[in-house]
Formats: structure tokens, C-alpha cells, sequence
């Protein structure tokens, strides 16, 4: 298989903010494991928390593939390769 990078379209800024959010609600989501509740609850638990890793992971790599699919590149991106 080749080399698959992606290419940064997540401003600096919007980085931090993600991997900050992102942290939060899954530490929130664990937090909440503790104690239990109906399966409701549960799955919102877990979507809390996958959530939170989203945030994370595309924070750490700077791509956010639903910005790729909506054509969406930040002022502060445009015209840069990486």
C-alpha cells in the first residue's frame, strides 16, 4: 500500500481547542462510568467518550476528513502543503 498523509486543514488554534475539548469529554465520559445507569445512559456514555476521541485525534493531526469532504481550508492553511 502507499504512503497515505493527509493534509492539514485545522488551524493552530482550532488544534489546541480540539485535543483540549476533546480531553475533557473523554475524561468526563470515564468519570461517568463509575457509576451505573440504564443502557441509555450507557450508550451516551460511550458516544461521549468516542466523541472526545475524535476531537483528539484530529486535533493531533491537524486533518478533519468532514472538512476535506465539505471543501472547507482555513485562511491560515491555504496555499500550504504538508
Amino acid at each position: 500500500m502507499g504512503d497515505r498523509r493527509f493534509s492539514v486543514n485545522i488551524t493552530p488554534a482550532e488544534r489546541i481547542g480540539r485535543i483540549a475539548a476533546g480531553l475533557a469529554a473523554v475524561a468526563i465520559a470515564i468519570a461517568l462510568f463509575q457509576e451505573p445507569g440504564p443502557a441509555g445512559a450507557v450508550a451516551l456514555k460511550v458516544l461521549l467518550g468516542l466523541a472526545g476521541l475524535d476531537l483528539v485525534v484530529t486535533g493531533a493531526t491537524g486533518h478533519c476528513p468532514l472538512y476535506k469532504a465539505l471543501g472547507h481550508v482555513p485562511a491560515s492553511t491555504k496555499g500550504r502543503r504538508q
